[in-house]
């Protein structure tokens, strides 16, 4: 039977004679849907792009011919994709993730996931589930990425990507389409945008922090408003991206120059002409502030603002300005470069 954990206390790590060496606390029930597993004290673990994140999974006691499973719960197709499997002594890793998966093993009670090197996609709800029979658990917890959300739609418009071209775009950019999560706490943050955008798990919104008529009207309230699920072949949509940290720097080159040229100064110095998503990540993570428009991989033109002024833009909010996407003729612009480390 599988069942979701809810928030409790940590049992406690005591000595004892018995087959298990957890005993829970002095007058606490023991809870009646997890007889092997302890209830993990915090079910999320926040890390960020490139770390190591551990997500906690302990046994109470260890059944005869058991085994835990490790799994990702995927929301774009609703399956779980199995990560590893072991009986304690031995163990096998499955999937995208098995080179960057290990278990912990602290001790002969500890079948604790460690992720390295921590992508984009790893953000996401996991499952330990102990098999043991009819007696099979589970506990589940979340891996959360900081971040950035950012609106992207193309250059020849909105409304132009069905879902699968909305995730490939994302990803062209060094990102991939949000949770519903990451853009509801990008709204709590402050994203306030009329478009609708695609995310992760094929449905359709978009965040209002000031109510107003092009955007549904002003009598409707604040929110993350909602197109629901939308075909993912036919109907077509901006989308919304999400980014972390970089393993890089994002520097600016000055110049007046094309965009075939702008990518030339990077190759210069041994870089790339940044994506989109690396100059939102180095904005949120380096705090990168330049008052000057630069080329960027995807032919827009943009520029990271952290401390708002009057001769920026003149907006009160930081945030990534845009100039779109200009003729890449134009020779009036720098360049913003990146270097991987």
């Amino acid at each position: 039977m599988h069942r979701l954990l809810l928030l409790g206390s940590l049992w406690l790590l005591v000595a004892s004679p018995a087959s298990s060496i957890f005993q829970r606390p002095t007058g606490s029930p023991a809870p009646p849907h997890l007889q092997y597993l302890l209830e993990p004290l915090h079910t999320t673990v926040h890390t960020q792009r490139g770390g190591t994140a551990t997500l906690p999974c302990v046994l109470r006691a260890l059944p005869r011919n058991y085994r835990v499973k490790w799994s990702k719960v995927e929301p774009a197709n609703y399956r779980e994709n199995i990560i590893i499997i072991t009986n304690g002594l031995y163990h096998k890793n499955y999937g995208p993730l098995s080179q960057r998966v290990r278990l912990r093993h602290g001790h002969r009670y500890d079948a604790s996931l460690t992720i390295t090197n921590v992508a984009l996609e790893d953000e996401g709800r996991y499952r330990c589930q102990l098999v043991n029979g009819l007696e099979d658990e589970s506990v589940s917890l979340t891996l959360h990425l900081e971040g950035v959300v950012f609106p992207y739609q193309p250059s020849n418009g909105r409304y132009k990507f069905n879902y699968h071209e909305a995730k490939r775009a994302c990803e062209q950019q060094d990102s991939r389409l949000a949770t519903y999560q990451q853009l509801y706490k990008a709204w709590t943050e402050g994203l306030d945008w009329c478009n609708a955008g695609w995310i992760l798990d094929g449905t359709v919104h978009y965040p209002i922090i000031n109510s107003r008529e092009p955007c549904g009207g002003r009598l409707l309230l604040p929110g993350v408003r909602s197109y629901g699920a939308r075909d993912k072949q036919k109907d077509k949509f901006d989308a919304f991206c999400f980014t972390s940290a970089l393993q890089g720097q994002v520097y600016f080159i000055r110049g007046h120059l094309n965009f075939k040229e702008a990518g030339q100064a990077c190759r210069n110095q041994g870089a790339a002409i940044a994506k989109v998503g690396q100059l939102y990540s180095a904005w949120k993570f380096s705090q990168l502030d330049r008052c000057d428009g630069g080329w960027l991989a995807d032919g827009s033109v943009r520029y990271p603002i952290t401390t708002p002024r009057q001769r920026c833009g003149g907006l009160p909010d930081p945030g990534v300005r845009s100039f779109g996407f200009p003729s890449k003729e134009l020779r009036t612009y720098g360049t913003y470069c990146f270097t991987g480390k």
